[in-house]
C-alpha cells in the first residue's frame, strides 16, 4: 500500500494452533507462538479481506481434524483478521500514488492465434514496438502480454499499438487512415498501426478517376469505410460516402497501359504517312 502497489483491498493474516488431550477435549489458539506450534496439534495460517478468505494453509500433527474443529478455527480466525485490518487501516487505507519514478507492468491478454501479427516477421513489429515506446514486451504462449515500462505514457500506446494489430476489423467500421502505397489499380491505407487496407480506384469517388494521384497521394489522410475482408483475410476499403457498386472487370490490358497510349486516336509507331523512324 505505501508503495503505490494498486491492491483491492488490505490483506492480513492470522495462525491459529490446537491444544487437545486423547479425551476428545480441546482448545483452539489464537496467534499461535513458536511452543504451541512445536507441541500442539495443528499450525492452521488463515489469510484475507474483511469480503473473504484469499489464503489457506494447514500443518496438523493429529490423525485428523473434525468438522467442528475447522469450523470453529474459521470462525476465530475472521475476528482476528478483522481487529488486524482495524489496526492496519488506522495507518494506511488505500495505495498511495506510485511515483513516477517506478516501472509499471501492464497485463492483457490477446487472441493466441494473433501472436504473430505482434511478433511481425523476423521480430520486426515487436522491435519497433519496444523501440518506439521504450518498454519491454514479453508474450506466452497462450496470449497473456506483459508490458513493462518506465512511464505510464509508453506502456499505455504500447498496448493500444498491440490492441490495434490484434483488432478483428468488421465490415461497416470506418476509419481515417494514411496512404502508404499507390498502385495503377488503387491506394493502400494504413487503418491502424501496421494493418493496411486497400482502396480500388473505382472506390476513391463517385465520379469515374483516370489515375488514383488525381484523387490521394502518398501521405495523404483518407476517411474510409471497409467494405469486405476477402477469403484471403486482406481489407478492401471504400472512401466514405461512396456507394458500393461492383468494380469494373478489364478482359483488355491493364489501366497503366492503356494510360500510356498516346491519345487522340493515334496508334502506337505513328501514321503510316509518317517516315520511319531512324
Amino acid at each position: 500500500m505505501d508503495a503505490g502497489v494498486p491492491l483491492k483491498a488490505n490483506i492480513a493474516g492470522i495462525a491459529m494452533g490446537l491444544a487437545s488431550d486423547n479425551e476428545g477435549n480441546y482448545k483452539i489458539l489464537t496467534d499461535l507462538q513458536d511452543l504451541e506450534d512445536g507441541k500442539g496439534g495443528m499450525d492452521f495460517k488463515v489469510a484475507g479481506s474483511r469480503k473473504g478468505i484469499t489464503a489457506i494453509q494447514l500443518d496438523t500433527k493429529t490423525k485428523g481434524l473434525s468438522n467442528e474443529i475447522v469450523k470453529e478455527t474459521l470462525e476465530r480466525a475472521k475476528i482476528a483478521r478483522i481487529q488486524i485490518l482495524d489496526k492496519m487501516e488506522t495507518v494506511i487505507k488505500e495505495p498511495k500514488e506510485l511515483s513516477e519514478f517506478a516501472p509499471r507492468i501492464t497485463s492483457m491478454k490477446i487472441n493466441p492465434e494473433k501472436i504473430r501479427l505482434v511478433i511481425g516477421s523476423g521480430g520486426k513489429m515487436i522491435n519497433e514496438i519496444i523501440d518506439t515506446c521504450g518498454v519491454e514486451i514479453d508474450i506466452d504462449d497462450d496470449g497473456l502480454v506483459m508490458i513493462t515500462a518506465p512511464k505510464p505514457e509508453g506502456a499505455k500506446k504500447a498496448q493500444e499499438w498491440i490492441e490495434n494489430l490484434t483488432h478483428d476489423v468488421d465490415p461497416g467500421e470506418k476509419y481515417k487512415g494514411k496512404v502508404t502505397r499507390i498502385m495503377d489499380f488503387g491506394a493502400f491505407v494504413e487503418i491502424l498501426p501496421g494493418k493496411e487496407g486497400m482502396v480500388h480506384i473505382s472506390k476513391l469517388s463517385s465520379e469515374r478517376v483516370e489515375r488514383v494521384e488525381d484523387v490521394c497521394n502518398v501521405g495523404d489522410e483518407l476517411d474510409v469505410e471497409v467494405e469486405e475482408i476477402d477469403d484471403q483475410g486482406r481489407i478492401n476499403l471504400k472512401v466514405q460516402g461512396i456507394e458500393s457498386r461492383p468494380r469494373p472487370s478489364f478482359s483488355g490490358p491493364r489501366r497503366g497501359v492503356e494510360r500510356d497510349r498516346p491519345r487522340g486516336g493515334a496508334r502506337p509507331g505513328g501514321s503510316r504517312d509518317r517516315a520511319p523512324r531512324r
